[in-house]
């Protein structure tokens, strides 16, 4: 693998891409794995997991534009464009089609990743990510709806801010962060037609008690040939693409990327590949 000559932080890099000075830290060995966070968190928010996931996997954890260690530039926060960010980090390190496993807005971005770039992922993994905006239960968009700067005082008691005080470069910045971010979840969408013609093999993930109800993954797999016939005694009823659907019990929306059950599941859904 090629490493940016860029700066470094402790195990981090800085790749330039898209106009970002984008972060990114690499963990363990062998076969590379893209690993993308959710919105106002960073790559650290995987903490409690990583060292199971880089002790099969060289783990990548990249800041998306704004959040952790990478500072916001002047556009949205647009999906679509950070999976063209994550599309050039692939080819600014050299990486000959990685798995990328994302959660919540890591997990959309994987999805329009493998969607747009099919032949430089090699397996995906999106946990938390909806096909639709209109998915979530009602009250949800509702909450999502009052995120601007105006709720920098609600928010400074919460996990994500003192994060973002300590590692962002400009701390200043979180109140543009939160009303690009309100903005985004303002955004209506609708990944139904991408889903439905994925070529990268994909587990879709989910808690039990996630931001939507698990029939709305449910609906996610039928989208991928799955769940629409009895998988046969060899699998040969399985979805024709690899594809794979897993709701973790006791999960939610706030705990299932620091979940044990979450790495074994995408650990296992991985090592199909090498197998």
């Amino acid at each position: 693998m090629t490493q940016s000559s860029g700066d470094t932080q402790g195990t981090g890099r800085y790749a330039e891409v898209n106009g970002l000075h984008l972060y990114y830290e690499t963990h363990g060995s062998d076969s590379p794995l893209i690993l993308l966070h959710g919105g106002l968190g960073s790559g650290e928010m995987f903490g409690p997991v990583l060292p199971e996931l880089a002790a099969r996997h060289q783990v990548i954890a990249v800041d998306f534009q704004g959040h952790g260690r990478t500072a916001d530039i002047d556009r949205p926060l647009d999906s679509a464009l950070m999976a063209d960010d994550i599309a050039a980090l692939i080819d600014h390190l050299g990486l000959d089609q990685p798995a990328v496993v994302g959660y919540s807005l890591g997990g959309g971005v994987a999805l329009r990743l493998a969607a747009r770039y099919p032949g430089k992922v090699g397996r995906v993994v999106a946990a938390s990510a909806y096909a639709r905006s209109d998915a979530v239960y009602p009250e949800i968009r509702a909450q999502q709806g009052q995120v601007s700067a105006a709720a920098v005082e609600f928010m400074k008691d919460t996990p994500m801010y003192e994060l973002y005080q300590r590692v962002a470069p400009r701390p200043e910045d979180f109140p543009r962060l939160l009303d690009k971010i309100g903005a985004a979840m303002a955004e209506d969408f609708d990944l139904t037609e991408e889903i439905r013609g994925l070529q990268v093999p994909t587990l879709i993930v989910a808690g039990d008690a996630d931001m939507a109800p698990p029939s709305h993954f449910v609906e996610v797999f039928a989208l991928l040939d799955g769940g629409l016939r009895d998988g046969g005694w060899m699998g040969e009823g399985r979805p024709k693409g690899g594809h794979a659907l897993a709701i973790l019990p006791g999960c939610t929306h706030y705990n299932l990327f620091t979940s044990p059950l979450f790495a074994a599941t995408a650990l296992a859904f991985l090592a199909e590949a090498q197998g």
